[in-house]
């Protein structure tokens, strides 16, 4: 059976401003696909009935089931099941059930409710209240013969768990046997068109699996998609069409999911019984603080250096005379960074970073973006360059992945060396 088709409207000014990030779409379109649901619309309007009610109705008429976020409250601004109601044809009522509650609720905080509150308890007639264990205000679930609304609180933990106690299991029985899912390769230090050239035609070859080129700083995730399928072929065709895209990305790939290729490397330094530690200049901490985001990081990672001025880079070893002749950004001074490090902290492994992060700084020579790595590992030391794109924050971002590609790379993660992110 195919999938059901829906669309998804989130209500709130604040996210048109840009005060609030709307993260409940995100969240919906993973739960409601892995569910059979695919969401082929997504609209955020602000809270005016006029705005509300266009969308909603607009939305019907294109595919009879609706799912909104946000405007269930109790004040001014909450205005969203009222609008709903009147476009259905469904007049509210009091709910003594929904409004006890909304009373217990607040007991249990020694709270009194407001007469606003009593808002909440209005029911469209023939609605089902969704009872949220979690917030004061219910999620409704509306039939009509325009269609579906299920309308959800906009706070994101009451939404998430209206939907994955209340909402799910109807639809999923609504949806038949059939989901939507996804799967991830991740790869770094190949261009997104270079990869793209790999894999070639094999693109083709993956049909019925739709295939997504995800770049960012990070480097590029490759999201394969299996729409419309049992769940145990979806899984089937999934994790063949992963094996397949692992042979073409070869030495660029090194997990799947949302794996942090840092994790990686902190596995393959418990398993080679090393230790790590860091030099940092213009990444200022970020490669320290990506590494210990990381739980259990401690066991192997012990800790770094910040070393962005000059003065701070002889704290490490680091000569002025060998600044002077080669520049702070060199592989010369890169390589005596890591070198420096490892004297001090006894690490088996280090990494150093030294670059140009802009917006100014740069030369002909050496443009902004220009950065220099170098690499320690039991004694022998290497270093490599490369030229990152981007604002200051991506520089810095790209500069940490390169770090990490490295040190994988170094500690038998690929043979080949990165290129330019």
């Amino acid at each position: 059976m195919p999938s059901t088709h829906l669309e998804l409207i989130t209500i709130g000014t604040e996210l048109l401003l840009g005060f609030t990030v709307d993260t409940n779409s995100a969240f919906l379109g993973q739960v409601l696909s892995n569910a059979g649901m695919r969401i082929v619309r997504r609209t955020s309007v602000s809270d005016t009935p006029a705005d509300i009610r266009a969308a909603v109705d607009e939305a019907l008429t294109r595919t009879s089931f609706v799912i909104t976020t946000g405007g269930l409250g109790p004040t001014r601004d909450d205005m969203s099941k009222q609008v709903v109601a009147e476009l259905l044809g469904l007049p509210l009522q009091f709910d003594d059930v929904v409004w006890q509650a909304v009373l217990a609720r607040y007991r249990r905080f020694n709270r009194v409710p407001t007469e606003s509150n009593r808002s909440q308890a209005m029911v469209p007639v023939g609605g089902i209240a969704l009872p949220n264990q979690w917030g004061t205000a219910p999620g409704l679930w509306l039939e009509s013969p325009r269609g579906v609304v299920v309308m959800l609180p906009g706070v994101p933990l009451e939404m998430r768990m209206l939907t994955e106690h209340e909402v799910l299991p109807r639809l999923r029985a609504r949806a038949g046997a059939s989901v939507i899912r996804s799967a991830t390769l991740r790869t770094s230090g190949i261009p997104e068109s270079t990869l793209a050239e790999r894999i070639g035609e094999l693109e083709d070859a993956l049909a019925p699996l739709s295939l997504a080129y995800l770049p960012g700083t990070s480097g590029v995730d490759l999201r394969l998609t299996a729409w419309d399928l049992a769940p145990d072929d979806a899984d089937r065709a999934l994790r063949d069409g992963i094996a397949r895209l692992r042979e073409r990305a070869a030495d660029w790939t090194y997990g799947e999911g949302d794996t942090d290729l840092a994790e990686v490397i902190l596995s393959q330094l418990r398993q080679s019984g090393r230790q790590l530690a860091v030099a940092e200049s213009c990444t200022g901490g970020l490669l320290g603080g990506r590494i210990t985001s990381i739980p259990g990081a401690s066991d192997v990672f012990i800790g770094g250096m910040i070393a962005y001025a000059n003065r701070a880079k002889e704290a490490i070893d680091v000569s002025p005379e060998l600044i002077l002749a080669h520049g702070a950004v060199s592989s010369e001074v890169a390589a005596a960074m890591a070198a420096g490090v490892a004297e001090g902290s006894g690490a088996a492994v280090t990494v150093s970073i030294t670059g140009i992060a802009g917006p100014g700084g740069g030369s002909a020579e050496k443009p902004v973006g220009t950065v220099w790595f170098g690499y320690s590992v039991d004694g022998a030391v290497d270093t490599q360059k490369s030229v990152f794109g981007g604002t200051r924050p991506e520089i810095r971002e790209r500069a940490v992945q390169g770090a990490l590609m490295g040190v994988w790379r170094r500690l038998g993660g690929a043979s080949r060396e990165p290129s330019t992110l």
